[in-house]
């Protein structure tokens, strides 16, 4: 049996350990066609130190992060509210709903029930800001990403484009209950 990893919300001084497990996590769920500089340009634009100063603050946002000893392993980022996106919201059917924008675990710690361990604290957190369901995004060709997610109670209810760097990828859209 896997053991409860430690999950807590991540603080100021998480910030530049976050922007850099961003850095290395992202380009692992990025589809194979996509390439390192538009990677890179949406590490810069959206996972840089400064926006997570913002991400950390915001009320409407919540950073989990898994802590092992002082090292972070992975991170969660839900953000509450009515999706912008018009595919997102059409396809959605549990309202309230709060959005897992991110998930991500290192790749040395793939399989060592971080991820599991974050999406029960997501799950809890989603569940304490009053949110009835909890959507994402995933790339459609992320064969593991979506796996995961389908055996954490996530169900494709959509599709939706997301953009890295000059490239609109395809995305599904899930939805679980909470």
């Amino acid at each position: 049996m896997l053991t409860r990893m430690p999950v807590r919300p991540a603080t100021p001084a998480d910030i530049d350990a976050l922007a850099d497990l961003a850095a290395v996590t992202f380009p692992l769920a990025c589809p194979p066609g996509s390439t390192a500089a538009d990677q890179a340009a949406f590490v810069a634009q959206v996972l840089s130190p400064e926006r997570f100063a913002g991400y950390v603050v915001d009320p409407a946002r919540a950073v989990l992060v898994a802590d092992e000893d002082g090292t972070l392993t992975g991170y969660t980022m839900l953000v509450e509210g009515e999706p912008a996106d018009a595919d997102v919201r059409a396809a959605l059917t549990v309202r309230p709903t709060i959005e897992l924008s991110k998930c991500y675990v290192h790749p040395d710690h793939h399989g060592g029930g971080v991820a599991h361990a974050l999406m029960a604290a997501s799950v809890d957190e989603g569940r304490a800001r009053g949110a009835a369901g909890m959507w994402l995004g995933v790339n459609q060709l992320n064969a593991r990403a979506r796996a995961f997610y389908e055996r954490s109670g996530f169900a494709v209810v959509g599709t939706k484009h997301f953009t890295v760097g000059s490239r609109v990828e395809d995305d599904f859209v899930l939805e679980r209950a909470l």
